[in-house]
């Protein structure tokens, strides 16, 4: 008889089959327990997702049945599929994620969307994203704008080392400047043709916060004062100095925040105010620029 651990939330046991260990997972997970399932086994394998279907009876064996049910065991706690695996996919890329990071989500790649449609694609451009994190954005950038410089700035060394590995990795590192410091503080230049951040804008105390994988994700990322402006409204202060004329800044930002944002770019000169919508028609990026 294969053993399995008591003290796990989902005993896998050694003999188990491809085909076996999913249902059990799935069966523990509930939600998009099925996807979860066969990206954790998949990882505890070392396999591509797609091997799982070619190999539903072969027999994962021990070794791959306890990192399994481990892996299992920390998605019950609610520990975010992406920092189990290490990776999150964003725009063309497959990133790096520690939980030095944000996680990497579809709405942010709006933001991209946005950026590029204001962004030449036969000049040489100078891009600043601030709170670049994992550095989604600026690579992003760096890909569909292959003249531009990207300056990628973060408070945190942590994830500056994360943007980096991803830069390497992606190739592009030859192209990006990593610098830490708050915000526009260390950026010296001016005559940036873009500035886009996906800053901190939860406010303090948010029962959000409190759930799902929030919880695990790096506060100082995702907190900004008692209304969660507090980050934006320093980039906003701070962004026309740094733009040239006609240089634009694009945020993203809470849903229910967008008319606030207009209004502080507004308040800041800004002109050709606008606001997009995320997938699900929510106000999510807003954006400006300078009078040029």
């Amino acid at each position: 008889m294969s053993a399995v651990d008591p003290s796990l939330p989902v005993g896998v046991a050694d003999t188990a089959t491809v085909a076996q260990a999913l249902a059990q997972a799935a069966a523990a997970l509930g939600g998009e327990a099925r996807v979860e399932a066969e990206l954790l086994l998949a990882h505890a394998l070392g396999r591509p997702r797609a091997w799982l279907i070619a190999h539903a009876h072969d027999r994962i064996g021990a070794a791959a049945a306890a990192a399994f049910a481990a892996l299992l065991a920390r998605r019950i706690a609610g520990e975010p599929v992406a920092y189990l695996l290490g990776r999150r996919g964003f725009w063309s890329f497959d990133l790096q994620v520690t939980p030095a990071v944000l996680i990497p989500r579809a709405d942010s790649e709006r933001l991209v969307e946005c950026a590029l449609t204001e962004l030449a694609d036969d000049r040489p451009l100078r891009v600043v994203d601030l709170g670049t994190g994992s550095g989604a954005l600026a690579l992003a950038i760096a890909r569909e704008r292959p003249l531009a410089e990207v300056v990628a700035i973060d408070a945190s060394a942590a994830a500056l080392a994360v943007a980096r590995a991803n830069a390497d990795e992606a190739g592009l590192s030859a192209r990006l400047q990593f610098v830490q410091g708050d915000w526009l503080m260390p950026l010296a230049v001016a005559g940036c043709d873009a500035i886009v951040s996906n800053p901190p804008y939860i406010a303090v105390g948010d029962r959000h916060l409190r759930e799902g994988d929030l919880r695990f994700e790096p506060a100082q990322a995702l907190v900004a004062g008692v209304d969660g402006l507090d980050a934006i409204r320093v980039i906003v202060r701070d962004a026309p100095r740094h733009l040239r004329a006609g240089g634009w800044l694009w945020l993203e930002h809470g849903f229910e925040q967008a008319a606030a944002v207009r209004a502080l770019l507004a308040a800041a000169g800004f002109v050709a105010i606008v606001t997009h919508r995320d997938l699900e028609g929510r106000e999510r990026v807003s954006g400006g620029r300078t009078v040029a």
